[in-house]
């Protein structure tokens, strides 16, 4: 999986975003100041995140972005697919979508795994996890591994 600069950029915003939840609308400027997102970019974030229902904006004088549910019921998925698509595609298509030769149809599965292995890990972290750094449990034992960071 290749992390897009996109999907980053989502997840600072709306940790930006949740942490001031509590003060009201946060303007698009002040998260891209704080997270050093171009302000373009960051508008058009912004604007998938809203057709994913995961942000509201508010117009006027004291208008901004802030979520639409709580941070606990959004997950690190939730804002992939929105701002990026499928977590994983074989050129474009869905895993479940893709057909092969009799030599080649193995992988498929290979691709429905590699799927699944990533929900295990972004479906369990929340925008809440992300702003309070309480990773899950699961999501922590992955990282014990020495290996999990080392370059391959």
């Amino acid at each position: 999986m290749r992390v897009s600069a996109k999907s980053d950029y989502a997840l600072r915003a709306l940790i930006e975003i949740a942490r001031d939840s509590e003060e009201g609308p946060i303007s698009a400027d002040v998260i891209g100041k704080r997270q050093e997102i171009p302000h373009g970019f960051l508008q058009s974030i912004l604007a998938d995140l809203r057709r994913a229902g995961i942000v509201r904006s508010q117009r006027g004088q004291s208008g901004g972005w802030r979520l639409a549910t709580k941070p606990s019921e959004v997950n690190v998925a939730d804002v992939i697919r929105a701002v990026d698509g499928p977590l994983v595609s074989v050129y474009g298509t869905r895993p479940e979508s893709v057909s092969y030769n009799a030599e080649a149809e193995v992988l498929q599965p290979v691709w429905i795994a590699a799927r699944s292995s990533l929900r295990d890990v972004l479906e369990q972290v929340t925008i809440e996890s992300l702003l309070t750094g309480d990773l899950p449990t699961d999501v922590l034992v992955r990282t014990k591994d020495e290996d999990a960071w080392q370059p391959h």
